[in-house]
């Protein structure tokens, strides 16, 4: 069982700088509030089987995240799955950027969510959560690589 939610944002920003703040997942707390703490395995550049390991906050409760980044083609596409045993995972996720004309990036994110055990019930919860989020996440990851650079 699972459902899936994405978000298409333009971002002022050339491609090769947007993927390489989105290949660093360390960034992700500057606009995901959900996330705490967040460190990643090995050190050095971000490749395929680099592991993320985040602390997360959801519906009050914190759980350990363990995304693996699966594919990596540069500056295009950045896939990952989690490795964590959880209630909701994401069995699939990733950015596709494209180049706009204005020199800018298209990007778009997508999660395929999935339940497990008791997560079953809660998934379309979560699915319709993250659905209902997703513009404002998008506008968050807008805003931080923006002004990243």
């Amino acid at each position: 069982m699972s459902t899936q939610f994405e978000v298409v944002v333009d971002i002022d920003r050339p491609i090769e700088n947007v993927f390489a703040y989105l290949a660093d997942g360390r960034h992700d707390p500057e606009f995901s509030p959900r996330v705490l703490r967040i460190d990643k395995s090995p050190d050095g550049d971000t490749r395929v089987g680099t592991v993320f390991h985040s602390t997360v906050k959801d519906a009050g409760m914190r759980s350990r995240r363990d995304f693996e980044i699966s594919e990596l083609s540069a500056p295009h596409r950045i896939r990952w799955h989690e490795v964590s045993h959880n209630s909701v995972t994401a069995g699939e996720g990733g950015y596709d950027l494209e180049p706009t004309a204005d020199g800018g990036t298209r990007v778009r994110l997508f999660n395929v969510l999935e339940g497990h055990g008791l997560g079953k019930a809660l998934l379309p919860l979560a699915g319709s959560a993250a659905r209902k989020d997703a513009p404002a996440f998008a506008r968050r990851i807008k805003t931080a690589v923006e002004a990243s650079a």
